[in-house]
């Protein structure tokens, strides 16, 4: 058995017990689990600092002092142990919650000892549960110090991270420790100056200096995006030349009737370039699979629209999947007139069809009477069958899982050219990864005439000003959206609701018909309250974030957000999205607490300074983490990267893709399916002895071996 995959149990200081522990609450199973658990930041324990010198935004620190007396208070699950500690000139606070008589016994009183955590002030400085060590004078502080996260329930059992902090030092000087193998070939190592494997292990954990630490991160930063680029483009590339797309070869009359005759206004530079793009990928005769990034009101609709123009002129259907039924009974409204005025018939297919209209549809499908087909889940469902189904679009994908799309294709030697759509800014970087197997467009302006949104951040001592505003916009004949973060009451947060939202807004305008939109609603009544605001017959929507997405009513001009607070800046974007689709002047206030923190109210002014959906994305990322972002979850990509960051290492993400393109260059026999190995890709050629070829093929199943097969998936 390697060194790496020796049972945890078997480490000094561990055992059958402590074994169990670390792998029912970390899943730190074997030595290689352990040295793999990364502290989650370091500290300065290059010197001592004195009670004096204490701020409130300070990390956990080292002082050095003694032990002045100790006192036990409160009774049963209350009771704690408070120590005074002094330093030569103050006083410090030091509190325990569990392990009381253990701690009590194991500290003497005027003995000098290094405490280790964070200061806290509350009627003088404290400090809790900090690791205590005793003082060696002959030994000067250490350098940097990484500090490890420990669950809550191993804290309360009295386990610091000073406990993983010393089985991994153990790890790193068991004599098998230099056993470990490269996990990256050596021309690759020796090409980017990257510090050797063993040496990083090390330094991650005890860093030697700051730029030894540096190196380290760099060194497995790589790694982690290297291998994560190959896995991507291997299967883009093996599905690139598996799956063969309808080609596409003309542009007919469909296409430039509209174009001439019928477009409602004049498309923007992006628009069209984009079009030429999806053009040039429809007649390879490969599969297209494209990525369409647009913000809210870029007109990627009308792009989608064009797209199956095309479709169309060369004899094949299309369809477009929506993930609500109010999204696409939009697109089916939109789409249908411009497909009557050429003379294409469109239909529309949803949960809420009913039975002899979905008889009616699935044959009109098959025997070709159908040109374009727009739905919400219902189109995957094994009873729709299309005659000659030769593109297939997906609105905001990321509602969507990899399954769910993989349905789209049914199977056959040819797969249907696939656009995907989102109106949800992504980050270049993370783009690249989550779509990374999808060749991307970006519709990056927005049509004339669009003016921006004015945003502004409101408290609720503001409440009347807002109001005012409501009420003028009503009196131009305006309509106004209201969001709630919650549908009903909750005592315990201190949030407002839809349902009471309501009945407030009813009482402050009163001859107002307001209508009221939530997800707990039956589709016929969500239907029905929607319809009334679409058709103007009620002027103020009260809803919750199911409005998010795809309501487009020119007339509305103000949208509030209450408890702005709660939500995600790509969340609020998104929502700001739904007004400033007329030619009016158009704003979005977004209401909070006052008692906010910075940190908030910095993320919240983001929204107030720009309405660039990609610039708020990127914030979005660097406040909240690539995880949390909608679309990420969705991806199908599963992948864990315990050092690398999307967000700050876009520059290490790009040599990585670099690497990993030159490598299957030179090494297409990486792939499942090779199908031509002279077909020519960017990125140069890196040749790999057969070693280092073994490695990437043993990393790559030890990395990916439960991830889907990308090479499946249209």
């Amino acid at each position: 058995m390697s060194f790496l995959e020796t049972d945890i149990k078997f480490l000094k200081g561990v055992g059958e017990k402590r074994a169990g522990l670390l792998g029912t609450e970390m899943e730190i199973r074997t030595f290689g689990d352990l040295l793999y658990t990364f502290p989650h930041r370091y500290v300065d324990t290059s010197r001592f600092y004195r009670i004096e010198e204490f701020s409130g935004e300070m990390p956990a620190v080292q002082v050095l002092g003694r032990f002045v007396g100790f006192v036990v208070e409160g009774e049963g699950a209350r009771q704690r142990l408070k120590a005074s500690f002094h330093d030569g000139s103050r006083f410090l606070e030091v509190t325990w919650f569990s392990k009381i008589n253990y701690f009590k016994n194991a500290y003497k009183t005027g003995v000098p000892y290094i405490l280790f955590g964070k200061p806290t002030y509350y009627n003088g400085w404290q400090m809790s549960h900090p690791e205590v060590s005793d003082y060696d004078a002959t030994r000067p502080p250490q350098g940097f110090r990484g500090v490890y996260s420990i669950p809550d329930k191993m804290r309360k059992r009295g386990y610091s991270p000073k406990f993983l902090w010393e089985l991994i030092r153990g790890l790193v000087q068991h004599p098998r420790f230099r056993e470990i193998n490269e996990t990256l070939p050596s021309e690759i190592v020796e090409k980017l100056s990257l510090m050797s494997l063993q040496d990083a292990l090390v330094n991650l954990h005890f860093p030697k200096s700051p730029d030894m630490l540096q190196k380290a991160k760099e060194r497995m930063k790589f790694e982690e995006l290297f291998y994560l680029q190959m896995h991507i483009l291997r299967y883009a590339r093996e599905r690139g030349r598996k799956i063969r797309g309808f080609l596409f070869p003309k542009i007919g009359e469909y296409f430039n009737s509209f174009y001439k005759k019928h477009i409602p206004f004049e498309l923007t530079g992006a628009q069209k370039r984009v079009l030429r793009e999806i053009r040039d990928d429809m007649r390879t005769g490969r599969q297209m699979n494209r990525l369409l990034q647009g913000d809210v009101g870029s007109g990627k609709t009308m792009v989608a629209f064009m797209t199956m123009l095309m479709a169309a002129d060369n004899g094949f259907q299309s369809s477009i999947m929506a993930p609500t039924e109010i999204l696409a009974n939009q697109h089916y409204e939109t789409i249908s007139q411009w497909g009557e005025s050429v003379g294409l018939k469109v239909a529309l297919l949803t949960g809420s069809t009913r039975a002899k209209a979905r008889g009616v549809i699935h044959d009109q499908l098959l025997s070709g009477e159908i040109d374009i087909l727009v739905g919400t889940h219902a189109l995957i469902e094994d009873t729709v069958q299309f005659r000659n189904l030769g593109l297939t679009i997906i609105d905001e994908q990321h509602r969507f899982g990899v399954a769910q799309r993989a349905k789209m294709w049914k199977g056959g030697d040819t797969a249907p050219h696939v656009l995907v759509m989102t109106a949800t800014p992504i980050p270049r970087t993370l783009a690249m990864t989550v779509y990374g197997d999808l060749d991307v467009s970006v519709i990056d302006e927005l049509p004339p005439g669009r003016k921006p949104v004015q945003t502004y951040l409101k408290y609720g001592n503001c409440r009347m000003e807002v109001n005012a505003l409501i009420n003028r916009e009503l009196r131009f004949g305006r309509q106004i959206y209201i969001v709630y973060p919650l549908v009903h009451e909750n005592p315990k947060l201190e949030l407002l609701s839809v349902e009471t939202g309501a009945e407030r807004i009813r009482g402050l305008f009163p001859g107002v018909k307001v209508c009221m939109v939530h997800g707990q609603l039956k589709q016929a009544e969500k239907d029905y309250q929607m319809e009334q605001f679409v058709s103007g017959a009620a002027r103020i929507l009260v809803a919750t974030t199911v409005i998010e997405v795809g309501v487009n009513v020119p007339n509305a001009s103000v949208m509030v957000i209450e408890n702005a607070e709660r939500f995600g800046l790509s969340q609020l974007h998104q929502l700001r999205g739904r007004v400033g689709r007329g030619a009016d002047h158009s704003y979005c206030i977004l209401m909070t607490k006052q008692n906010i923190s910075g940190d908030t109210r910095k993320r919240l002014s983001i929204m107030t300074e720009t309405t660039d959906g990609f610039l708020i994305s990127e914030a979005d990322m660097k406040m909240r983490g690539p995880g949390d972002m909608e679309g990420t979850q969705q991806s199908g990509l599963a992948f864990n990267l315990k050092v690398a960051n999307l967000v700050t290492d876009g520059q290490i993400l790009s040599v990585a893709r670099h690497v990993a393109e030159s490598v299957l260059n030179a090494h297409p026999e990486l792939l499942k399916f090779s199908g031509n190995a002279n077909e020519e890709y960017p990125g140069g050629k890196l040749q790999l002895s057969s070693s280092s070829l073994e490695i990437i093929s043993v990393e790559l199943r030890r990395r990916f071996a439960k991830t889907y097969d990308w090479s499946q998936i249209s």
